[in-house]
């Protein structure tokens, strides 16, 4: 599959994507997401790729939202003092990059963002639902919007407390301040730092240690159920589904595998798909519609 912003390259179970605009550094599009979208869900549905790693072309990760466009965030035109809700739920409303979040936040493949050079604005935010950040020396942040007379999105305002916590994430998008990697590595945002040549190999040998040792089906649902979980109001609902999981994951053919691998000291070989092999209780949730007002 061919993509107007971005490129993709599969090997060894790795899916590897590679934001393209760099002339523009990387800047971002509705076409951008339309494509993201796109490589994700060929992600999702091909049983080889066992992880993916984003990253960006030339010197840049993403340098927020290309600005000249005319529709640069959304496709809405709203009356900002409307006080008519469904003026306000309107299909057209939904920022472009929360549309990417959600999708990426429903990914069944873990994520490892490769961050190698500037990431601001919504180059910043749509990390956030990925799993893993690594950054280049190279790498700069920034939560930019309230410098443009905007706000955080791609719901951010959800994940970015959850990964740096409040304060953190409070005085970044107050301030705006563009920073550095070393501040995004105390900050929490990131797991590492390096060397720019150093980067990509960094973040393939996260994603080969997944590919080459864990089942699957298991990543799958250990994605899901982390981030889910995160917004659970007592842990007895994690106990609940953690129950499910487990009473399920024991009687597979990849809990045999792992048990058999183990004590014959060889490489497991998982034989349970990610498009087969989803226990029954999966989805244990039911999704939040766009209209409505709370999750049921």
């Amino acid at each position: 599959m061919s993509f107007e912003t971005l490129t993709t390259d599969t090997s060894d179970g790795i899916l590897t994507i590679t934001l393209n605009r760099p002339d523009r550094l990387n800047a971002f599009t509705r076409q951008m997401m339309l494509d993201l979208i796109a490589a994700i869900d060929m992600a999702d549905t091909d049983d080889d790729v066992r992880a993916v790693i984003v990253t960006g072309a030339g010197r840049g990760f993403c340098a927020g939202v290309d600005l000249d466009m005319d529709d640069a965030f959304t496709e809405a035109k709203v009356d900002p003092k409307a006080t008519d809700p469904a003026v306000w739920d309107a299909e057209s409303n939904r920022d472009w990059g929360g549309i990417l979040a959600m999708r990426l936040f429903n990914c069944l493949k873990p994520i490892i963002a490769a961050v190698n050079g500037p990431a601001v604005g919504i180059g910043a935010t749509m990390q956030l639902p990925m799993d893993i950040r690594l950054a280049s020396t190279a790498a700069r942040f920034g939560f930019v919007f309230a410098r443009r007379g905007i706000v955080p999105e791609a719901a951010s305002s959800w994940f970015l407390p959850r990964l740096v916590g409040m304060s953190q994430a409070l005085e970044w998008s107050y301030t705006g301040q563009v920073f550095g990697a070393d501040e995004a590595l105390a900050g929490g945002l990131v797991r590492s730092v390096h060397a720019p040549d150093d980067l990509l190999p960094a973040a393939r040998a996260i994603a080969r240690e997944i590919a080459d040792n864990a089942a699957p089906v298991s990543v799958a649902l250990t994605r899901q159920m982390m981030w889910r979980m995160a917004g659970a109001d007592h842990p007895m609902q994690a106990h609940r589904i953690d129950s499910r999981a487990i009473a399920a994951r024991s009687s597979s053919a990849d809990a045999n595998e792992g048990v058999a691998s183990f004590m014959e000291k060889r490489p497991p070989a998982f034989p349970d798909k990610v498009s087969a092999d989803m226990p029954g209780f999966y989805p244990w949730w039911s999704e939040p519609g766009w209209h409505e007002k709370e999750p049921k």
